[in-house]
């Protein structure tokens, strides 16, 4: 429990602190160490909250790494469902 809130609160300073790739990493790693992290869907939401700009080549979506985020964290869940290492 203490390792949950501490990568939570090591995403949030990375999101004020670092560059946006580290946070990337921090979330994937976090998606795959933890069960079901919303964590990083909740700190990739405050991510294009603070920096986020609508992309023409996103056809102007604004929350990107958001919807990224969320598809990413729903195929890690159920790609940990199918292998046998995860309990």
């Amino acid at each position: 429990m203490a390792l949950r809130i501490l990568a939570g609160v090591t995403l949030v300073i990375s999101i004020l602190f670092m560059p946006f790739w580290v946070t990337l990493i921090l979330t994937f790693a976090g998606m795959i160490y933890f069960h079901i992290f919303l964590e990083a869907v909740f700190s990739l939401l405050l991510l294009d909250l603070l920096y986020g700009v609508p992309e023409a080549k996103f056809f102007g979506i604004f929350f990107i790494s958001s919807i990224i985020g969320v598809t990413l964290l729903a195929a890690v869940e159920i790609s940990k469902k199918k292998l046998k290492f995860y309990a």
